[in-house]
């Protein structure tokens, strides 16, 4: 089988569906509006402080790595709900540890942002 061919038409249909993605996230998940909530917060106070831009690179990888858990969490989540809505010890545990992914992305979003706004505020 040869590889396709570069296509702008289809890279502009993988956009559409990326974005058809993000936006039905965003009207399905009410966490996708709680990290929208804290990322506002999280770029406003680094306005107010003037983050040069090193801190705001780190703390952009900060934030989109927390989002990027959160919608990993999300279709694992999704998929084991079409695998089975039964109760099941192993999807509850494949779940559980998905959503562990994201509380530690949001912990250590949260450390990297208490280093770099901690000095600026004190």
């Amino acid at each position: 089988m040869e590889p396709q061919k570069f296509s702008l038409q289809q890279r502009g249909r993988s956009l559409c569906h990326a974005l058809a993605g993000l936006l039905r996230f965003f009207r399905s998940e009410h966490n996708a509006w709680l990290h929208l909530a804290a990322t506002i917060v999280v770029l406003v106070l680094a306005m107010i402080c003037r983050l040069n831009s090193t801190e705001m690179v780190l703390l952009v990888f900060a934030v989109g790595f927390v989002w990027t858990a959160e919608l990993f969490n999300t279709c694992i989540e999704k998929t084991m709900d079409f695998i089975s809505m039964e109760k099941h010890p192993q999807i509850k545990l494949i779940k559980d540890m998905a959503a562990g992914a994201v509380l530690v992305a949001a912990i250590t979003s949260l450390i990297i942002g208490l280093i770099l706004f901690i000095p600026k505020i004190f």
